[in-house]
């Protein structure tokens, strides 16, 4: 039984891979830059995308977003407060976003009209981890809530990403969070790693997060 499992799922993964590539280069045809958010529930992807979302709307970018939940459209209507237009995906108990549920949410969009798209995905710090939409980036968000041991846990997933954001640090002092211990950690599991320390509250973080991404997209589309 052992062997049939996994070859089913090397299966199912292959088919994904074969799916994301082909977004890859849809988006890239479109000069559209990717960003898949992944934590576990609660770390706050919602209310940091939300002010993403509007910082960017702003600046004259055009934002959209796409959001996975198994169940209810409670998120997708807080990003849509951001006025940037916002698709839910709705699993129905599946604990992560496979390429084919985004490619279907994409159809009547115009990417190449778009900067930016945003995926946040289920709150799941294992399931998403296997699984590759076409993103260009990938960032792992970690609260101050949740403990400094977070990444010791779960270091597939922080080993899968690119960047680590560390959110709510506006309640470090209350949740006696060691932010020294969470960075240690976090390098532990992936030397190296980009870390941003962010407050979707007070805004803390946000403009040094949003020059990493407007960086990283110039850097792929120097023309756009």
């Amino acid at each position: 039984m052992a062997t049939r499992y996994l070859e089913i799922r090397q299966g199912v993964l292959s088919k994904n891979d074969q799916l994301a590539a082909g977004l890859r280069e849809r988006f890239a045809r479109a000069g559209l830059f990717v960003v898949n958010l992944v934590s576990s529930p609660g770390t706050g992807k919602t209310a940091l995308l939300e002010r993403l979302l509007a910082e960017m709307r702003a600046m004259g970018l055009h934002v959209a977003a796409v959001v996975g939940d198994l169940q209810t459209d409670n998120d997708a209507r807080r990003l849509a407060r951001s006025g940037a237009p916002v698709r839910q995906i709705t699993t129905d108990g599946m604990c992560h976003l496979e390429a084919d549920m985004l490619a279907g949410k994409l159809e009547g969009w115009d990417l190449d009209a778009l900067d930016f798209l945003f995926i946040e995905n289920v709150g799941n710090l294992v399931c998403p981890t296997w699984y590759d939409l076409g993103e260009d980036i990938r960032l792992v968000l970690l609260s101050v809530t949740e403990g400094e041991d977070k990444p010791l846990k779960y270091p597939v997933m922080f080993n899968s990403a690119d960047v680590a954001v560390i959110t709510k640090t506006d309640l470090t002092a209350a949740c006696e969070c060691n932010l020294d211990a969470m960075r240690a950690n976090i390098r532990a599991v992936r030397p190296g790693m980009l870390i941003f320390e962010t407050s979707a509250k007070t805004g803390a973080g946000l403009s040094e997060l949003l020059a990493f991404l407007l960086a990283q997209r110039r850097a792929k589309y120097p023309t756009a």
